[in-house]
C-alpha cells in the first residue's frame, strides 16, 4: 500500500517574495521530485498545510496509519524527507521507530494524528 506525502507548495516561510519568485514550499516540492520519490510514496503538492508560522511542512498519510506532519523544511531537507517517507511506507501502523527517523523527523515534527477509525455503515 502506498502512502501519501503531502508538500505544501504555498508556504512562503515567512519570505517577501519578488515577482515570479518560486515559494520556498515549490522548492521543496521540486528538490523532493529531482531526489526521486520511492514507488510506494505518492507526492502531492497541496495548497495550505495551515502550519505557515512553521516554515515549509509536509504530511505523511495512509490508510489505518498514524499520520504525522512536519515543518521548518526547506528543500536543503528533500533527501531526508524521502528518507523519512520510505521508513514511514515500511511502518505498518505508521509509527516509525525514534532512532530510525530522520534527524529531521525526531525534531520537526508538528503533529502527531492518530488513524480514522472505520465506521461500519448502518444496516438498511
Amino acid at each position: 500500500m502506498s502512502v501519501t506525502l503531502h508538500v505544501c507548495i504555498t508556504c512562503r516561510a515567512g519570505q517577501t517574495l519578488a515577482e515570479g519568485e518560486l515559494a520556498p514550499g515549490a522548492r521543496l516540492h521540486a528538490a523532493l521530485l529531482e531526489a526521486g520519490v520511492p514507488d510506494d510514496v505518492n507526492l502531492v503538492p497541496v495548497e495550505c498545510l495551515s502550519a505557515c508560522s512553521q516554515g515549509c511542512s509536509v504530511a505523511l498519510s495512509a490508510p489505518g496509519r498514524w499520520s504525522y506532519v512536519y515543518g521548518r523544511l526547506s528543500a536543503d531537507n528533500a533527501r531526508d524527507v524521502i528518507a523519512g517517507a520510505s521508513a514511514y511506507a515500511a511502518a505498518p501502523d505508521g509509527i516509525v521507530p525514534w532512532r530510525s527517523r530522520p534527524e529531521i523527523f525526531r525534531k520537526q515534527s508538528l503533529a502527531r494524528i492518530p488513524p480514522l477509525a472505520v465506521v461500519p455503515e448502518a444496516a438498511e
